[in-house]
């Protein structure tokens, strides 16, 4: 195993490793997945760019890392696979459906070397979910053949495997006649808003904030820069990045890394990228996408680029603001629930006394100053998740498929929560949760 390789199996190992990823199906470490992928890859070329992608090409998409750490890390040759083998929809492109035609379209753009570590990713994937979720398979299976139509042009051995995996997978679940509803089949991946069904409010309050009440403005300068004039203009204005025109359009960015060193002007700019491009009018949402990708969101003001927004910048008091009412929703949706699962408060027989007890206490305290309030509100947020969590019916609806999955994202949402209240840096802490919650809140209130 050369260098690179190993280098970038132990990388991608331990991101997964640290925010817990395992395979939804078989609990095994996420690893496993990435291996495979690596395997297969390997076993068709020795590009080590290649092989080395495979290993990362889910790193991006669901941990903290950006592409700009990967490029930092690997080169620039495998941070351009990994992208490319990063989907590129957003959570405000529609539903799934649409967000997946957004995806095909970039991997059909993708190069040969990139359709290829994609073939041994869908390879692998199709296996897995045929075997142990036939439900949701009959999407997947939808979703597989169109990208196959794109993906002729990579290694045809992996090819002709990817389409013998879809043809056994599809006779072994019957098609045609695989009718469910997208809504009827796929489950969400976190802790979902079961029972709290008003779209409309949600909605309006993901819209509620947008990209340009967070956004900084950019210092701007001409190619041919001076380099230690703009580090010292950056020093002073405490920014990292700012934009470079040409002809007196903006037309990339550097870094403060990028002349951290006096010297002559310099006409060296990094260009942006589509993905990490959003108009002022954009969600938080699809801002905090971007930065699961790149170090760096820029904003369009009337079309121009104007701003940009870092992780930091999640921080802010209006974000953090935002997501503690996406928490709040969240625990709302779980009482719901739990009022519906167990009428009557019949749910004080599945909670420990001491739990109840505590939640008691709190009920007659309000009542002695003269707060009405049930007692289901007196419980904290993990006894909630809890009553839900003993119920197969509610874990189901929550979108759990084990008792041990939920547990750990009730932990990663109390986390979240407690950093939120206590003005903890969320984003070092909890970035994989905020990302995925806002990506969940997203698709349940677009539908």
């Amino acid at each position: 195993m050369s260098d690179l390789v190993e280098r970038a199996r132990i990388y991608a190992t331990q991101a997964h490793q640290r925010i817990g990823q395992l395979r939804k199906y078989s609990k095994q470490p996420y690893h496993v997945h990435l291996e495979a992928v690596a395997k297969q890859v390997a076993g068709v070329t020795d590009d080590e760019e290649m092989i080395a992608a495979a290993w990362l090409h889910d790193t991006v998409e669901d941990t903290p890392a950006t592409l700009e750490d990967i490029e930092a890390h690997f080169g620039t040759a495998v941070a351009e696979l990994v992208e490319e083998l990063t989907d590129v929809s957003k959570p405000s492109d529609g539903n799934r459906a649409t967000r997946k035609a957004i995806d095909r379209d970039h991997t059909a753009q993708a190069s040969l070397r990139a359709k290829t570590v994609k073939l041994a990713d869908l390879i692998d994937n199709c296996r897995d979910i045929t075997k142990h979720d036939e439900r949701f398979a009959k999407v997947y299976l939808v979703e597989m053949g169109a990208l196959l139509d794109v993906l002729g042009e990579g290694d045809a051995q992996l090819f002709q495997e990817a389409v013998r995996v879809y043809a056994l997978s599809m006779e072994k679940l019957g098609f045609p006649g695989a009718g469910q509803k997208e809504s009827e089949v796929l489950k969400p991946d976190s802790i979902g808003l079961a029972g709290f069904d008003d779209r409309h409010f949600k909605r309006m309050f993901m819209e509620l904030f947008t990209a340009r009440d967070i956004a900084e403005g950019l210092l701007s300068f001409d190619s041919g820069y001076d380099r230690e004039a703009v580090r010292k203009a950056l020093t002073h204005h405490r920014q990292e990045v700012a934009s470079v025109r040409v002809k007196g359009t903006v037309q990339g960015y550097l870094r403060l890394s990028d002349v951290s060193e006096a010297g002559e002007g310099n006409d060296t700019f990094r260009n942006f990228t589509v993905d990490q491009v959003l108009p002022g009018s954009a969600p938080l949402a699809d801002v905090i996408h971007v930065l699961t990708r790149h170090d760096y969101c820029f904003i369009t003001v009337l079309g121009d680029i104007a701003g940009v927004i870092c992780r930091d910048d999640i921080n802010k008091p209006m974000v953090r603001m935002w997501l503690f009412g996406i928490v709040t929703m969240i625990e709302m949706g779980m009482v719901q629930l739990i009022e519906e699962r167990f009428p009557d408060e019949s749910w004080q027989g599945v909670i420990s006394e001491g739990r109840l007890g505590k939640a008691q206490d709190i009920q007659a305290e309000r009542q002695r100053r003269n707060q009405y309030c049930s007692l289901i509100d007196c419980l904290q947020l993990s006894d909630k998740a809890q009553i839900l969590i003993n119920d197969e019916l509610s874990l189901a609806q929550l979108g759990f498929d084990s008792k041990a999955t939920a547990k750990r994202g009730v932990r990663e949402l109390e986390s979240l929560r407690n950093h939120l209240a206590h003005a903890q840096d969320i984003v070092m802490h909890d970035w994989a949760q905020i990302a995925r919650m806002t990506r969940r809140m997203e698709e349940i209130t677009r539908g």
